[in-house]
């Protein structure tokens, strides 16, 4: 059996998803203390969506205020009526000892009063629920009013593996209670791979197939993780879905249509490497160095070539810019975050286009930092962190219209150039138009482009803050020309001009990003989020329940959303979670503008001008 330890703290839920996809089954510790969590919501639901069978530990039942009934109650009123307590804690705090098997009866004798009459209860609605999972057994179990325990036990396996049952098991790992009990769950009720249903796949040319866990089939398998290790270069893990597959052997890359040589195979037991001749089909094994292969790609042999579906890993949510600190940082900053993606696909950098700026995004801050930390240790890359620049956008709200004369004498060549030009807004998103309206040959044809690429290179700095201006239309209806000295850079530059005059005329006003956002939060944190969403100039569209929860959709503009994360966390004590994805451009308001146009580089310049 293989163990896929992930980080439980929601900002690594990357890490989850992609372990999550390589199980047979999930084990889900809940804090005997804190209780079900917006973590907990969201690891649930990653591994419900997969049909995941599994099991939930009510961890630290010895720490002072644990209350394993109260957290049953949660997670039943939170991750559904399937969660079922197979095991009853012996005390609480300090003075837990141990658990009571509720299927089997052992060790409830050490139960007294409350502790007892409970767990009685929790024992009849333990086998009402296993019956429930097999119409026959149910039948029984009403004419009967008890079951045979080689049933029961039969019956709980099968609806364990099917997901009909969930087990929640009280435990303190530290101390090693209840952790027997756990592995013997593990053993005695969780699915073997052979048990699991088939996987979905498809082949080259895009037909639906079934892969079996069958070690004489094919061999097919998905690299799931991917670690970067500054010694051992890329080590790739992956479950092999069917058939087998042996070290050395050639296999291929779906991903990337190519050839892929397998070096040594490797079991992984923490930090030991146990180096294997073969793997079967639901094992976990890692190969390193592989030449093109990365986190998602299908490998398979030549005979049955098909592709399994790509894991899903969530959107980012949190941005930070980041820059080198030296020149040495700056040289090897490129290949170093290649690595980290490689490693972490919830992680993503890009370079914005209109800032300039290299922007590094992941599910939270505490992700950002671990992986800039991961740089400097690992890689010994230096890097600075600030908050990204705003992408703002400029455009008109009304019709403008100039003309301009270009007229440049200088010794023999001049440059002659007039243009007579219109602006005009258009709808958010349709970017730019140009218009030709020129009759009679005031403007020749050459010139028109002349006046279009003029145009276009002052679309890249607005008049307002010098930020780009989009969703415009520009007409060029007149001009004149002189026989000599009218040239293609003399009508950029009078078209450029012209513009720049027009859009002056025509209300110029700044755009900012607004962006969807999905707030996760408890329910009690419903007013004070809402109230804070319109502080901040968010628009509630809706609200729905998921799994205990309430899940607010919002459009919030980003540069509001920058400063929100730390005030989402004090409102919901840390409970809150969200998810953000860009929407659309809007006109900032009045107010926020001049602030944003006294803070631009264009303001700054100017003054420095002056």
């Amino acid at each position: 059996a293989n163990l896929l330890d992930a980080p439980g703290y929601l900002d690594y839920i990357g890490d989850a998803i992609a372990g999550i996809s390589a199980a047979d089954a999930f084990v889900m510790l809940v804090d005997a203390v804190g209780g079900v969590k917006v973590g907990t919501t969201k690891f649930w639901k990653v591994a419900r969506e997969c049909d995941l069978p599994g099991m939930i530990v009510v961890n630290k039942m010895d720490k002072e205020n644990a209350d394993f009934n109260k957290v049953v109650g949660d997670i039943q009123n939170r991750l559904g009526k399937s969660c079922v307590v197979l095991y009853s804690p012996l005390g609480k705090s300090s003075s837990f000892s141990g658990v009571a098997n509720l299927l089997t009866k052992e060790g409830m004798d050490k139960l007294q009063g409350d502790d007892k009459a409970r767990s009685e209860k929790l024992s009849s609605g333990l086998m009402e629920g296993v019956a429930e999972s097999d119409d026959a057994l149910l039948e029984k179990y009403l004419e009967t009013g008890e079951l045979p325990a080689a049933e029961l036990g039969k019956a709980l396996r099968e609806g364990i593996s099917a997901g009909k049952i969930i087990p929640i098991i009280p435990a303190a790992a530290a101390k090693g209670i209840g952790v027997s009990e756990i592995m013997a769950v593990v053993r005695d009720y969780f699915p073997s791979p052979a048990d699991r249903a088939a996987i979905e796949a498809e082949t080259l040319d895009g037909q639906k197939v079934n892969v079996e866990a069958k070690a004489e089939d094919a061999f097919s398998g998905q690299v799931f993780k991917t670690i970067s290790d500054p010694y051992a270069g890329q080590i790739s893990i992956l479950r092999v879905r069917s058939g087998k597959v042996n070290t050395n052997q050639t296999v291929k890359n779906i991903a990337k249509e190519s050839a892929e040589k397998l070096g040594q195979l490797i079991f992984l037991r923490g930090k030991e490497q146990v180096q294997a001749d073969t793997a079967a089909a639901g094992d976990v094994v890692a190969v390193a160095k592989l030449r093109n292969t990365e986190t998602n790609d299908t490998l398979t042999d030549d005979k049955r070539p098909l592709r399994f579906r790509s894991i899903r890993f969530p959107e980012p949510a949190v941005s930070f810019s980041i820059k080198p600190k030296t020149k040495a940082d700056e040289d090897k900053i490129s290949n170093v975050l290649h690595k980290l993606i490689a490693e972490d696909p919830a992680f993503l950098i890009t370079r914005d286009e209109q800032t300039h700026e290299m922007i590094v995004s992941g599910m939270g801050e505490l992700h950002i930092r671990t992986m800039i930390a991961r740089m400097k240790n690992r890689y010994s890359v230096d890097v600075e962190m600030g908050t990204p620049k705003i992408a703002y956008k400029e455009t008109v709200s009304a019709n403008g219209d100039a003309q301009y004369r270009h007229k440049k004498q200088s010794g023999g060549a001049g440059q002659f150039a007039e243009v007579w030009m219109k602006v005009a807004p258009l709808h958010r998103g349709d970017g730019f138009q140009f218009v030709d309206e020129v009759v009679g040959g005031a403007i020749p044809r050459p010139f028109i482009g002349s006046c279009e690429k003029g145009v276009k290179n002052a679309l890249k700095e607005g008049i307002l803050a010098g930020y780009p201006v989009v969703d415009v239309q520009v007409t060029v209806y007149d001009g004149k020309t002189h026989p000599v000295d009218s040239k293609d850079i003399a009508f950029q530059i009078a078209a450029s001009h012209a513009f720049k005059e027009s859009c002056q005329k025509a209300k110029p006003v700044l755009l900012e990003p607004i962006m969807n956002v999905e707030i996760t939060i408890p329910e009690e944190s419903m007013g004070d989020v809402t109230g804070s969403l319109s502080t901040r100039r968010g628009r509630v569209l809706g609200m729905e329940s998921e799994a205990g929860q309430q899940v607010v959709k919002a459009q919030v503009p980003l540069e509001e959303m920058y400063k929100y994360a730390n005030e989402l966390k004090s409102l919901t004590g840390g409970k809150a979670t969200y998810t953000m994805t860009f929407s659309h451009y809007e006109i900032v308001p009045s107010n926020i503008a001049q602030k944003v146009v006294d803070a631009s580089p264009r303001k700054h310049k100017k003054e420095e001008e002056e």
